[in-house]
């Protein structure tokens, strides 16, 4: 015997339900004992700590007063007329409760128009998540009481923005998490048609994702990782996905095995032993892709990579280690009314994929290139895309916050309600006075205090905060700055920290990518020991991953009218695209390596998909509608993710898997295996009677 069968042996024997007692055991101790996520309402923490602004960020915070950070109190007519005298006395007054200085707080700053006006309060910097959230409420339900009809007050500014999108995650993992588990459970009747069977997988796999979380929950305390609400969102939702995959994959097999074994375990036993290498496969290429997200820059970046690496490796051991034995308890009967029979009959060559597979290979040249025309169409839509969405660009819903910036933006200055600071060193005012001066686009700059030989400067640009101008604006900046001698000028502040968070995004995919495709190339070449079969799967791969990202990303703009993709939409899109999808092929080429020393090769993959087209389907059907999910939160980034990463799996499962592969398989032909010995083998079936059949 080995390992795998030593294996199977044990996980479906008859003794083999105290696995099931010990993981579920195991399971129940770590949800207890770890406890909450306590992070899961937090914003994604997307600055990465060694970029300029982040610097200057924590220096501000050691100025006097740099603990507190500024909120931005609006007002404006409902009727949109101009503010009249009583009007800005009574958001005097309101600006100064709010602020907690009483009726007279900070004054008011009038809009040039005479329509709007601002006034400023603080709240903690320390403050974050849940707590952040409800200062935020606490100021606006101040305002709201103190406000008198006809007036409109929105509260904005940074930690505006970061309660608001704090807010949207509030209860997200248990909504996001009953919606998900609801398709799956949809999808799972309807795939087995039995009323009794999708219960199985559906409680080992949603057992698994509450360990999956408690597991994040003890990394992020060990680390300094967040597992924050989008971190939370996404780890469930792969863990749901690819945990039905491989709870799909197994069943399946014991399902055909079940039609030449009168023992169901003894068929359970060969399912494990076949599907088991294949799920395990899978699995590693998935976990070693997020694992590469550890050399990012953006912190959310790593935290995803770690945090979904552990919940996936949680899910294949649920998936190998309790789904078996739970199965084994429950018998051949478990899939009724539809149970497995006996039959001497051949299932591999019978099917609407098998003629589907033998139509194909009949016609494997026009078939591919068609196909490949498809897929460099869907990529053409990356052409002229947009990346990166401002504060404003965020939410799916409304904010006040976005409200209260759009109000400042109609009536103020570009800039002005969110100025950028400069740092430097004392005693080179007037040098760094000049060296802005030189600088277009800037319409003021005044002095804002000194602290420890550091001077501060709140500079205000004249342009659209986030804009394609401000980032030139501070990069023109930076350039003149670092001119100045002995200055050790450092420019911050929303754009600045915008910009260098694109910036990372941007070294993050040069750096990333590659990377994801080599360990990929690299689990293929060790699993099929084949290097034309390995480099062809990873540029179909890379392919479709382009032609969903292209088509997903004309679906965002045109049908929902998304401004652009964010700046980490694309890494994580590609990245889940990629190691997915390769899920798929290591389910599909693995069974056609197993039946081309009996079938040839053309043979093999005929059969290949004839046995796993159906599972290969469901899983993609389940996994695209998981995804999608993620749409249920609102915001734009995660529903970006759910689109392209839909639209890609359903090219994966209807198209590539089941089409474009075979028929390349078909015209490389036994070579397609080299070096291995499946490259001189017999070709079996050849495409010839393959054409005969179709015809």
């Amino acid at each position: 015997m080995n390992a795998w069968e030593r294996y199977a042996a044990l996980v479906t024997g008859r003794r083999s339900w105290w696995l099931l007692i010990a993981v579920v055991a195991a399971a129940c101790g770590a949800i207890l004992g770890v406890g909450s996520n306590d992070d899961a309402g937090r914003a994604p923490t997307s600055l990465p700590e060694s970029a300029e602004s982040a610097r200057v960020k924590a220096a501000v915070a050691e100025f006097p007063g740099g603990a507190e950070a500024p909120v931005i109190i609006v007002f404006s007519r409902a009727d949109g007329s101009a503010l009249t005298e009583d009007d800005k006395a009574a958001a005097g007054a309101v600006a100064g409760r709010v602020a907690g200085a009483g009726e007279s707080g900070p004054g008011l700053v009038v809009a040039p128009d005479g329509k709007a006006a601002l006034g400023q309060a603080s709240v903690s910097a320390d403050l974050s998540g849940e707590a952040l959230t409800e200062e935020i409420s606490r100021l606006r339900d101040t305002a709201a009481q103190q406000a008198p009809p006809g007036l409109t007050v929105q509260i904005t500014g940074g930690p505006a923005f970061g309660a608001d999108i704090a807010d949207s995650f509030a209860g997200a993992d248990v909504t996001l998490l009953a919606v998900t588990a609801l398709v799956v459970a949809l999808l799972l009747i309807v795939t087995y048609r039995s009323p009794v069977l999708w219960l199985v997988p559906l409680l080992v796999i949603g057992l698994a994702d509450r360990t999956a979380t408690s597991t994040g929950t003890a990394l992020a305390r060990l680390t300094d990782l967040s597992f924050d609400g989008s971190t939370s969102g996404i780890t469930s939702v792969l863990v749901f996905g690819a945990g039905t995959n491989y709870a799909l994959l197994l069943v399946s097999r014991y399902r055909d095995e079940l039609h030449s074994h009168s023992d169901h375990r003894q068929a359970l036993r060969e399912a494990v032993r076949r599907a088991g290498p294949a799920i395990l496969a899978s699995n590693v290429t998935v976990v070693l892709a997020l694992c590469t997200l550890l050399l990012a820059t953006l912190p959310n970046t790593r935290s995803l990579g770690l945090m979904a690496a552990a919940g996936l490796l949680v899910a294949v051991v649920f998936v190998l280690v309790a789904l078996p034995p739970a199965l084994a308890l429950c018998g051949r009967n478990v899939f009724w009314p539809f149970v497995p029979r006996l039959r001497d009959d051949d299932i591999t060559e019978q099917g609407v994929w098998h003629r589907i597979a033998t139509w194909v290979v009949a016609r494997p040249v026009a078939v591919s290139a068609a196909a490949i025309v498809v897929l460099l169409g869907f990529s053409a839509g990356l052409s002229g895309v947009t990346i990166g969405l401002s504060q404003t660009e965020q939410f799916r819903v409304e904010a006040e916050s976005v409200d209260g910036l759009d109000t400042l933006a109609a009536h103020f200055p570009s800039g002005s309600a969110d100025p950028t600071i400069v740092l430097s060193r004392e005693g080179t005012a007037d040098d760094m006075r000049r060296a802005l001066a030189t600088v277009p686009s800037i319409s003021a700059v005044n002095p804002a205090g000194s602290h420890a030989g550091m001077d501060r400067w709140v500079v205000t640009l004249d342009a659209a905060p986030e804009s394609e101008q401000a980032y030139t604006t501070i990069e023109q900046m930076r350039s003149a700055l670092a001119g100045v001698p002995g200055a050790q000028a450092a420019v911050g502040g929303s754009d600045a920290q915008a910009l260098d968070t694109r910036d990372a995004a941007r070294h993050d995919q040069l750096l990333v990518i590659p990377i994801i495709l080599v360990v990929v190339c690299a689990v293929l070449l060790i699993l099929l020991r084949a290097l034309p079969a390995a480099l062809l799967l990873i540029g179909v791969t890379v392919l479709s991953a382009l032609a969903a990202l292209g088509l997903g990303s004309l679906v965002g703009t045109q049908l929902f009218d998304f401004p652009a993709l964010d700046t980490t939409t694309p890494l994580f899109a590609f990245l889940f695209l990629v190691a997915l999808g390769i899920d798929y092929t290591i389910f599909l080429v693995t069974r056609a390596r197993e039946e081309t020393p009996d079938h040839g090769t053309v043979g093999g993959m005929v059969r290949a998909v004839s046995a796993t087209g159906a599972v290969i389907t469901s899983a993609g059907i389940v996994l695209a509608a998981v995804f999608c999910v993620l749409g249920v939160l609102p915001l734009i980034t995660l529903t970006q993710l759910g689109i392209i990463v839909g639209i890609g799996i359903v090219l994966d499962t209807f198209l590539v898997r089941t089409v474009v592969i075979p028929a390349l398989f078909t015209v490389v032909g036994p070579k397609v295996w080299w070096p291995g010995r499946l490259a001189g083998s017999a070709p079996g079936e050849g495409r010839e009677s393959f054409a005969e059949q179709s015809s």
